[in-house]
């Protein structure tokens, strides 16, 4: 009995032609979602990654934003007497640190993973645009546990957020596009240019203080407070801080400012990253 199987016809292979982009508004987002398994193995790596041997594990997505809480209710709330606008201070300044933390942190992981999986990128082909990705999307747990102990101080001071509450998803669909369209444009430099990692920490830094993590966006003078929602970030946190204690008036306008410049950091990061993807596995 003759066991060989015939040879398949050279015309009966598929054939994949991978071609550099281009132009600058080729984003191919259907070639995004045939590798969505490969998102979710990035995003569990980087979870394993970042609480392997570690002593506590999970309790720094605590900790950090706990720690700097208080730092802040002691010297902005109790010392410099920042208004909290009728919130105590540990809600008013964990409900704005909840958006940062996750903002920062995914910010710096986005910037460094397209360098630190250089050997992938090398080797195998896939659509660059799954690291940055991952990056973002991995920094939701971390942000989801610091989401339920603000639950149980909302709680412990009894505040209550009203239907407000009914807009956080949009917030923090908000918050998650920030960071993604930042970290696509900070990846692609991170990639040609290897000092841009040095000086993401004092952006952050510097932005953190731009922002109103340690204070109201009311004391920016009225008339300025849309030039202030030019920095996404601003109308992230206020949003946050509005959607969940229920207390204040909406950001209507800068909220507006701060959603528009998040949809041209956006999609100019989409555009850069793709232009920058035909090249980067030559230079990274």
């Amino acid at each position: 009995m003759n066991t060989t199987e015939a040879p398949i016809p050279l015309t009966d292979v598929p054939v994949i032609d991978i071609t550099p982009p281009s132009g600058w508004l080729d984003l191919n987002f259907r070639e995004l979602w045939q590798f969505r398994e490969l998102i979710y193995f990035f995003v569990w790596r980087d979870i394993k990654i970042r609480y392997k041997q570690t002593a506590i594990g999970a309790a720094w997505a605590v900790l950090q934003p706990l720690m700097t809480m208080l730092v802040f209710s002691l010297f902005f709330g109790r010392l410099a007497k920042i208004p909290s606008g009728g919130l105590p201070y540990p809600i008013f300044y964990f409900s704005a640190l909840l958006p940062w933390m996750y903002f920062a942190g995914a910010l710096q992981n986005a910037t460094n993973v397209v360098v630190e999986q250089k050997g992938v990128i090398t080797k195998v082909y896939f659509p660059r645009l799954v690291l940055p990705l991952s990056a973002v999307v991995s920094g939701l747990l971390d942000f989801a546990i610091g989401f339920v102990v603000f639950l149980g101080m909302m709680v412990f001071y009894r505040v209550h957020p009203g239907k407000a509450i009914l807009t956080f998803p949009a917030f923090l669909l908000l918050a998650v596009a920030t960071a993604l369209g930042a970290g696509l444009w900070l990846s692609a430099l991170n990639a040609l240019y290897r000092d841009v990692r040095h000086v993401v920490p004092f952006l952050i830094q510097f932005w953190m203080f731009a922002s109103p993590v340690a204070y109201p966006s009311t004391l920016v003078p009225e008339r300025w407070r849309w030039l202030y929602g030019l920095n996404p970030m601003a109308g992230v946190i206020e949003g946050f801080r509005w959607a969940l204690t229920g207390k204040g008036q909406p950001p209507s306008l800068l909220l507006a400012a701060s959603a528009g410049a998040v949809i041209v950091v956006l999609i100019g990061g989409l555009f850069f990253f793709r232009r920058m993807e035909g090249t980067i596995a030559d230079v990274v």
